[in-house]
């Protein structure tokens, strides 16, 4: 790990004996300049399926059980096939392999980034060093790179619990000894990377002027979400006072873990968030909302737009941090082939992507409470059949039949799920100026997004349609043109649900809380908490008391920020990914051909979480072995 070879290899100038120098690359600005961009490309590429273990790795999307179980390395993790022997998607040695050995794809390597990251604080504090550039500028790169070294400590900290703190690089020659690491107490990784965020904030700009060549450089407001997103997760129940791993000590008998809990920690988190909510508005962060309405578009199109394109509209107000490293790639694998002249080829349109029932139970009915508690609509039956109605013609075909679990749902539940007779609106398929014939899903056995492709299909008789920009062009015969955008590693909706749990667990039952939970939902067309509740719930009081008003957050994060890999990190740092992720992933009977026949729900899949273990990454045999210093995580 310390003895690597840094990546600035890659463009090091050469001088003329042929021999690449790390001291010719702070010479001049402009290799410098290549330096920092290199510091950058070790952000991970959380936008991508193949790349970001969370958007595959728990129980949002589930793939056809196909060759995919074999190779894809996320989805392995969601099957329960993580070992300490091979490990997928292994940070710490720098090695993403495929289930099979081999290794599928280019990516980063987090001990390098940091490496890199130090190299380059190191020479450009150096005064002499890089004459031609402002001390401005020499500060603000500076303090980049700080936030790009304390965001990859964060990343691996998330993954793997306590980690060792590499605040300076080890030279080469160090002697043997000097050269192995040993893992540090949570609390302290925490505080040092909070440290490092606060010192990287200084110098930093509070918002990109120059969006021509600098959109996802680091800013102020980004720093304060990170931190935010760091002190809530250290607040969190996997790591604030965890018994699980009371006992769990490194080499020299010092604890990794503090078994107390620590109320402290939430108002610590509670600040933090509030001061990046003030930073993001500030400096003109708002919930994203459809304006410039060309197309005469109906008010529930409008919400829909709202909802999807909060995600998927490049640079929009909402985007408090959008990774210009990583451009969503994975439409084509969300979005099936439909009707009214739609592409029908496979491999241009697959739809792989299958949420499962689960996830779509999980969204509330159109009163804005669970499915499970309203008191005016019953869903005991959702495998009931129904016939929709030209009053529910934004939402599903009118005279279509389908399950009783796609009636009367939220307008999330309509933004980012496709289902069989489902609409799908996309700006291309407006022809007539009308907004509700459009595309339409198709996806019984033998119908174009239905099961019968030798390898593309929904398993589960749902697609996510939340992550397909509206302005891709789909129509026609022609290959699709998707309208790819930068992923949005942070957006103000998640921000102000940090807020509202962190004020919730720092003061029970915060009204406050609520105010920053109904701004949320009053863009995705609900009513407020206490109205939907108070209203239609079954537990009229549920957020008045602190556990109430904890599960009702859980549960509008889930729904908020699905299929954006948030679900995946945040069952593990409440500690409920063993109850969720050892239920059975289910949906419909995908080979049916009729109603009466498809709609019938079916076990895909018996996920198995093994906790404690499952919670945090193995470091690896590989590793474990060669330091004797490091040891491994519990249950590995």
């Amino acid at each position: 790990m310390l003895a690597g070879i840094s990546s600035c290899k890659k463009y090091l100038n050469v001088v003329p004996d042929n021999v690449a120098t790390l001291d010719n690359a702070f010479k001049l600005r402009v290799e410098a300049e290549k330096f920092l961009f290199t510091c950058y490309s070790y952000m991970p590429k959380n936008g991508d399926g193949w790349y970001n273990p969370a958007m595959a790795g728990a129980d949002e999307i589930w793939y056809p059980q196909t060759d995919q179980t074999t190779w894809h390395a996320a989805f392995r993790i969601a099957q329960g096939q993580q070992n300490v022997s091979t490990p997928l998607f292994d940070e710490w040695a720098g090695l993403r392999k495929g289930g099979n050995g081999n290794t599928r794809f280019d990516y980063q390597k987090m001990w390098a980034g940091i490496r890199d990251c130090n190299t380059f604080i190191e020479n450009m504090s150096d005064l002499t060093k890089v004459p031609d550039i402002s001390s401005s500028e020499r500060e603000r790169w500076i303090s980049e790179v700080q936030f790009l070294k304390a965001y990859y400590h964060f990343h691996m900290l998330r993954m793997y619990g306590p980690i060792p703190l590499i605040d300076q690089n080890i030279p080469i020659d160090a002697p043997l000894e000097n050269t192995t690491v040993k893992r540090m107490p949570v609390d302290s990784c925490v505080n040092y990377i909070a440290a490092l965020l606060d010192k990287s904030i200084t110098n930093l700009p509070d918002r990109i002027v120059n969006q021509n060549t600098e959109m996802g450089r680091a800013t102020k407001s980004i720093v304060l979400a990170l931190k935010a997103r760091l002190l809530v997760m250290a607040a969190s129940p996997l790591f604030n006072g965890n018994p699980d791993y009371a006992g769990f000590r490194d080499r020299d008998g010092v604890a990794l873990f503090n078994a107390t809990y620590v109320p402290a920690k939430w108002e610590r988190a509670r600040d933090a968030a509030w001061a990046a909510i003030q930073s993001a508005e500030s400096n003109g962060a708002v919930l994203y909302t459809y304006q410039n309405d060309v197309y005469k578009l109906s008010a529930e199109t409008k919400t829909q737009l709202n909802i999807r394109n909060a995600v998927t509209q490049r640079w929009n107000t909402e985007h408090i941090w959008g990774n210009s490293q990583m451009y969503f790639p994975n439409e084509s694998l969300c979005m099936p082939p439909m009707e009214r002249g739609s592409n029908t080829d496979r491999w241009a349109l697959s739809g792989l992507w299958a949420p499962p029932i689960k996830i779509a139970k999980l969204f509330y009915t159109k009163n804005g409470v669970p499915i499970e508690e309203d008191k005016t609509l019953s869903f005991t039956n959702y495998e009931q059949l129904r016939t929709a109605t030209p009053a529910e013609a934004y939402q599903i075909e009118p005279g279509f039949v389908t399950a009783r679990l796609n009636f009367d749902r939220e307008p999330r539940f309509y933004a980012d799920l496709g289902f069989d007779g489902g609409i799908w609106y996309m700006r291309d398929g407006n022809s007539t100026g009308s907004d509700i014939n459009t595309f339409y899903v198709k996806a019984k056995n033998g119908e174009k997004a239905g099961f019968g492709h030798f390898t593309n299909w929904s398993e589960t008789g749902y697609f996510v349609k939340k992550l397909v920009s509206w302005e891709s062009t789909t129509a026609g015969n022609a290959a699709p043109v998707w309208r790819s955008y930068p992923w949005p590693e942070m957006r103000l909706a998640d921000l102000y649900l940090l807020y509202a749990e962190a004020l919730n667990e720092a003061q029970p039952a915060s009204a406050q809380a609520i105010v920053y939970i109904d701004k949320v939902r009053q863009r995705a067309g609900l009513k407020g908490v206490a109205e939907s509740w108070s209203t239609y719930s079954s537990n009229p009081a549920k957020y008045t008391s602190q556990d109430g008003l904890r599960r009702i957050i859980h549960r509008e994060r889930a729904i908020e920020l699905a299929f954006e890999g948030q679900r995946f990190w945040d069952l593990r740092r409440w500690k409920e990914a063993a109850e969720e992720l050892n239920k059975d992933i289910t949906g419909w009977t995908i080979t049916g051909k009729v109603a009466e026949t498809y709609y019938k729900e079916r076990t895909v899949f018996s996920q198995q979480f093994n906790t404690p273990r499952d919670y945090f990454w193995p470091i690896g045999n590989f590793d474990t072995r060669r330091n004797p210093k490091l040891v491994e995580n519990p249950g590995w």
